[in-house]
């Protein structure tokens, strides 16, 4: 049986730093191969799928890496919800055109280079307690409820909707593709992350949207 000292032994080999000529020339662009491998393994098997050593061979990197700079597999994945709200705030900031950004999601949605299935990965597995980084994702949140109220105050859309309500209906809609890919096959007779089939489902979630301005009234039930 293993003693304690040589597990602890064991891990501290495993998550020392690489030797000098394990480590790349560019850091920046080695941490980014990671980044996109992880994204598509995690969005391939969800976390508990997915295997460090897989996600450093699709990288192309030595497996130490990942350890070296993201502290091992939770921080990688922790990194990866970061880098998504980063480009949500750049490619989907609050005041853009409703129709626009909703078709902006359903194409993300499909790229496996951000992980849209990510997301139902997670609610799948969730156990009912969030992680560190659940305090960044409802900030976000929050703020959109908030977008949308003021949206609402402003005519652009229906008052008597609950504006946390409508933004679920939103966000579980633009995913569809990602999370269904079964169910779109068998409606629009394609892969559901064909351009065509992306951008016609875009469009028509776009036009549903719009048909949520119809009454301006700013009342609510």
């Amino acid at each position: 049986m293993t003693s304690k000292k040589s597990d602890t032994n064991a891990r501290r080999a495993t998550r020392r730093a690489p030797a000098a000529h394990e480590r790349q020339r560019d850091p920046e662009r080695t941490k980014a191969l990671i980044l996109d491998a992880a994204t598509e393994v995690f969005s391939a098997k969800g976390f508990a799928g997915a295997r460090v050593s897989e996600i450093a061979a699709r990288a192309g990197v030595n497996q130490q890496l990942i350890s070296y700079y993201f502290d091992g597999k939770e921080g990688l994945y922790r990194e990866i919800g970061r880098r998504w709200r980063a480009y949500e705030g750049e490619a989907m900031p609050f005041d853009m055109d409703l129709g626009e950004m909703v078709k902006r999601y359903v194409r993300a949605s499909v790229d496996p280079r951000l992980g849209g299935r990510l997301l139902a990965w997670e609610g799948l597995a969730d156990t009912g307690e969030d992680d560190e980084g659940a305090a960044e994702r409802d900030a976000r949140l929050q703020q959109e409820v908030a977008g949308i109220r003021e949206r609402q105050r402003a005519g652009e859309l229906d008052g008597r909707f609950d504006p946390a309500a409508l933004l679920l209906i939103q966000m579980s809609a633009a995913n569809a593709l990602a999370v269904y890919p079964q169910l779109a096959r068998g409606l629009f007779g394609a892969d559901g992350s064909s351009p065509e089939v992306v951008e016609h489902y875009a469009g028509q979630l776009a036009k549903l949207v719009d048909c949520l301005a119809g009454d301006n009234s700013g009342k609510s039930d």
